[in-house]
C-alpha cells in the first residue's frame, strides 16, 4: 500500500525529486565517519531549490517527521547519519555559484564543491581561502554546517570568517535572509553565526554568500624531518611564537609511512614526526619567514630541513598531507578525532596521544594543522574483532579527555556530530547546555532537524 503521507509530499515537490526506492536510499544512510549505524529513513528528497526545501521541511512539520540534511555525506562526526523512519534532505543538486569580482564576492548554492567555489572565484581573479583536506569532495553547505578550517586557516582563518550572508530554512517552512554582502554589518545581531556550526540542528542552509580574497603570492615551503614526534612539536610552538605561516602541517611516522606506500614520494619513514611549513607573502620576505621555519626546526633537533621556493613542489607535500586521511584508512577503520589545544600545549597532546597508543594498545595515526593546534589523530582499528573495537573507542575518548585536560577542544572543524555527543557536556558545563537546548526549542520546537547530532 502507498504510503499516504510520502505520495503527498511527492505531490508537492517536482519529479524525481522523491526517492523511495530502497537499493538508492542505502546510500544516503551512512556518511564518511565510519559510525557503526544508521537509521533508514522512509525516503530521500533531493532538493534542487529553496522552495524544495520550504515544502518538504513544511510537510516534515505537519507530519513531525525528522529530517537529515546533507550535503556530499563527507562528515567525519556522524553529523549527516540518516535516522529510522525520517528524512534525508539531499542538497546534492544546488550547485549553483555566481562570482561578483568587483564586490568580491561569491553565493554559492549549498551542494556546491569547496573545490568549485575556488575555481569559480579564480576564474574571477580571486581566492577562497578555506581549504578542507576533502575540498574536492567536501560542500560548502557542509563547510558552514560544521564551520570547517583547512590547512591555510592559521593565517586565513575559518569557514565563518568568510560568511557573510545565508539564506536559511527553518523548520516551520520560512526562509531567513541573514547578513548580507558587506563586511560590516551590526544591524541587529549576527544571527548568520549562529548558524555556521550548527550541523543543521536549527536550519538549512540553502545559499551562502561569501568573501572572497585577493589571490596570495607563490609559495616557498620547507619540510622538516624530526626523530621524535615532541621535538616536532616542540618546533611548531616555536614557530607559531615567531610568526604566521601560511600552512604548518604535521604527520606521524605511521602517517607518513602510510603516504610513502600509497605515493612512493621518497618520503623518510624513519622518522619520528614530518613537518610542512609554508610562506605565501612572497619575494625576500617569504625567504625570510621560511628561513625562521628552518632556525626554529634545527634548533628544536630536527634530522633533515629542507626548503624549495618551486610551488608545484612545495605543493607535492601538501597534497602528500591531504592523502593521510586516506592512505591510513588501508589500514583498517579509522574513528578519525578532532581535537584542538592552545599552541603551547601542542606538545603535550601529540606526545601524550603516542602513550594512549601503547596504553590502549592501538595504532593512532596523528595527522594536523599543527599551526593552530588542531590535531587530527586517526584510530585505527579491526572493525571484526570485538576486544580491538573496545580498545580504539577507549583510545578515542582518551584522546578527548586529553584535549580537553590541556585547555582544548572535542573538536575544532569537524563538528560534534554523533561520535562526540557523549563528551560535549563535559566541554561547555551545565549552564551553557541548557542555553543550547533553548536555542534548539525555540527554532526546531519539535525537534525534527537532525536529531540525536551536535547536543
Amino acid at each position: 500500500m502507498p504510503d499516504a503521507e510520502l505520495v503527498e509530499l511527492a505531490g508537492r515537490l517536482p519529479a524525481a525529486a522523491l526517492v523511495t526506492d530502497p537499493d538508492l536510499i542505502a546510500g544516503y544512510r551512512f556518511d564518511r565517519s565510519n559510525a557503526p549505524r544508521a537509521g533508514w529513513p522512509r525516503a530521500v528528497v533531493r532538493a534542487t531549490c529553496t522552495q524544495d526545501v520550504q515544502t518538504t521541511l513544511r510537510w516534515a512539520t505537519r507530519h513531525r517527521i525528522a529530517v537529515v540534511p546533507r550535503g556530499a555525506g563527507t562528515s567525519l562526526a556522524g553529523g549527516s547519519l540518516a535516522v529510522d523512519d525520517g528524512l534525508v534532505l539531499s542538497l546534492e543538486r544546488m550547485r549553483a555559484i555566481t562570482v561578483d569580482p568587483a564586490a568580491a564576492i561569491a553565493v554559492a548554492q549549498p551542494g556546491a564543491l569547496n573545490a568549485e567555489v575556488k575555481a569559480a572565484a579564480s576564474s574571477g581573479g580571486l581566492w577562497y581561502p578555506p581549504d578542507p583536506s576533502s575540498f574536492a569532495i567536501c560542500s560548502i553547505g557542509g563547510n558552514v554546517a560544521t564551520n570547517a578550517g583547512g590547512a591555510c586557516c592559521v593565517k586565513y582563518g575559518v569557514t565563518t570568517d568568510y560568511v557573510l550572508g545565508l539564506e536559511v530554512v527553518l523548520a516551520d517552512g520560512r526562509a531567513l535572509r541573514l547578513g548580507g554582502q558587506t563586511v560590516k554589518d551590526v544591524a541587529g545581531y549576527d544571527l548568520k553565526r549562529l548558524f555556521v556550526g550548527s550541523e543543521g540542528t536549527l536550519g538549512v542552509v540553502t545559499e551562502v554568500t561569501l568573501r572572497l580574497m585577493p589571490p596570495p603570492a607563490a609559495s616557498v615551503t620547507m619540510v622538516a624531518t624530526f626523530p621524535d614526534i615532541g621535538s616536532a612539536g616542540r618546533a611548531v610552538t616555536a614557530i607559531a611564537a615567531h610568526g604566521r605561516p601560511s600552512a604548518l602541517e604535521l604527520m606521524d611516522q605511521v602517517a607518513v609511512t602510510s603516504v610513502e606506500k600509497r605515493l612512493h614520494m621518497g618520503l623518510d619513514t624513519g622518522c619520528g614526526a614530518f613537518l610542512v611549513g609554508r610562506s605565501d607573502v612572497g619575494g625576500d620576505r617569504g625567504r625570510s619567514e621560511v628561513a625562521q621555519m628552518v632556525s626554529c626546526c634545527r634548533s628544536h633537533g630536527a634530522s633533515e630541513v629542507y626548503w624549495t621556493d618551486d610551488e608545484d613542489e612545495g605543493e607535492q607535500f601538501m597534497a602528500a598531507r591531504r592523502m593521510a586521511i586516506p592512505a591510513v584508512e588501508r589500514l583498517g577503520t579509522v574513528l578519525i578525532e578532532d581535537v584542538g589545544v592552545p599552541l603551547p600545549a601542542v606538545t603535550d597532546l601529540v606526545e601524550g596521544i603516542a602513550t594512549i597508543s601503547t596504553t590502549h594498545e592501538t595504532v593512532i595515526a596523528t595527522i594536523g594543522h599543527a599551526g593552530d593546534g588542531n590535531f587530527h589523530p586517526l584510530v585505527v582499528f579491526d572493525r571484526g574483532d570485538p576486544a580491538a573495537t573496545k580498545r580504539a573507542e577507549r583510545a578515542f575518548g582518551a584522546v578527548m579527555d586529553l584535549a580537553r585536560s590541556l585547555g582544548g577542544t572535542i573538536t575544532g572543524e569537524h563538528g560534534v556530530g554523533t561520535l562526540k555527543r557523549p563528551w560535549l557536556a563535559d566541554q561547555l558545563g551545565d549552564d551553557v547546555m541548557a542555553l543550547h537546548y533553548q536555542l534548539k526549542e525555540m527554532l526546531d520546537p519539535l525537534g525534527i532537524l537532525n536529531p540525536g547530532k551536535a547536543i
